[in-house]
């Protein structure tokens, strides 16, 4: 299941039944869990944990050295998780010892073509990243969330779960959980009603996040004031509490 082309170091970890296309390149410290398919001139570099049954396209580069001028070598590293899917010229890089020391990405993922996902970020479970989208370093993507095509996100920057970013949108602020943003700069438009009803969330839930948004972004309230109301609101309905506690992580600053 190894094609005879193909270019694998000595110090690499592969599970017996992986797949590797021609010319693919896998090198020094990497782990590749069981079923994972590695496509044609696909390249995963030194330091990179991959779980189960990923697919990895042709031309596809994980694990590089992160694009950051302060990085002397030092051996970071990429963390896969399990079921995902790295599509054509999808790029990944290793963390920095100024950051984490790690990358990673979690299960269920749909990374699409020219995707860039730069040094130190996290990202969560069943995200879609549409082509092109780019992130700098140590951005936070929460589980659910989706990005558009050509979406670009500043570095350190995070969204929260289940948000839904726009395609080219700019973005400098964090994005708040279950919020649509879009447009250069990146602003609110509303709640992700219909990707939350896809996940199962019920109508009332749906209902009571509306209100919340309104809270914060119709009312004309300061940030304090409005984040004020919504802890009142998440003592009756809990599933306000992840946007409080968003707000209160918040380095940057939400899109507002």
């Amino acid at each position: 299941m190894i094609d005879s082309r193909a270019v694998i170091s000595p110090q690499a970890q592969l599970a017996e039944d992986v797949t590797v296309g021609p010319f693919a390149v896998i090198g020094p410290g990497v782990s590749v869990g069981p079923r994972t398919i590695i496509g044609a001139h696909a390249v995963i570099d030194q330091h990179t944990h991959i779980g189960a049954d990923n697919h990895i396209f042709q031309f596809a580069s994980l694990g590089a050295a992160p694009q950051d001028k302060k990085y002397r070598g030092e051996p970071t590293r990429l963390v896969i998780g399990d079921r995902n899917v790295f599509r054509e010229f999808c790029t990944v890089n290793r963390g920095t010892v100024q950051g984490k020391g790690v990358t990673t990405v979690g299960s269920d993922c749909l990374l699409m073509a020219y995707t860039h996902v730069a040094h130190d970020c996290e990202i969560g479970d069943k995200v879609i990243l549409a082509n092109c989208a780019t992130m700098g370093g140590h951005v936070q993507i929460g589980d659910w969330a989706q990005l558009g095509g050509l979406a670009a996100l500043h570095q350190f920057c995070k969204v929260g779960a289940h948000a839904f970013v726009g395609g080219g949108s700019i973005v400098s602020g964090d994005v708040p959980p279950y919020v649509t943003i879009a447009g250069n700069p990146a602003r609110p438009h509303a709640v992700n009603a219909e990707g939350l009803k896809r996940r199962g969330f019920t109508e009332e839930q749906i209902r009571t996040l509306r209100t919340a948004y309104r809270i914060l972004y119709r009312s004309e309230l300061k940030l304090a004031e409005a984040r004020a109301q919504l802890v009142e609101l998440a003592a009756t309905e809990p599933v306000v509490d992840a946007l409080v506690k968003f707000i209160d992580a918040s380095a940057r600053g939400i899109t507002r």
